[in-house]
């Protein structure tokens, strides 16, 4: 799998679907879309609907998270982990394939 979630994100991500009530069948699509400063930007939310032709899944700490077969080239070896600190707080992407990230974090070049 290309993407590991660490068990803190893991813990958020069962918080907010349980919060928000979504059914059991819900997955963490983690993915890059084109844009941002640095010329693409990462992609987090939920979804129901998966397509094995096109999705790789994989469940981590109770998690299941699919990643669509183009964002897997990008986000191989990434680590998404939470951040709960005084100064910020949310997911943070540790993408070894980033060769040139932006001030906020949130988008990169590859």
């Amino acid at each position: 799998m290309s993407v590991t979630l660490t068990e803190k994100a893991a813990k958020e991500v069962q918080r907010v679907i349980s919060e928000q009530q979504m059914p059991e069948t819900t997955v963490l699509r983690v993915g890059v879309v084109g844009g941002g400063c640095s010329g693409f930007q990462y992609s987090l939310g939920f979804d129901s609907a998966l397509d094995p032709a096109k999705d790789s899944v994989l469940e981590q700490h109770g998690i299941k998270v699919a990643v669509d077969k183009k964002s897997e080239l990008f986000l191989d070896g990434t680590v998404l982990d939470f951040f709960d600190g005084l100064e910020k707080r949310g997911f943070t992407f540790n993408n070894p394939n980033a060769v040139k990230s932006c001030g906020c974090g949130s988008s990169f070049s590859a």
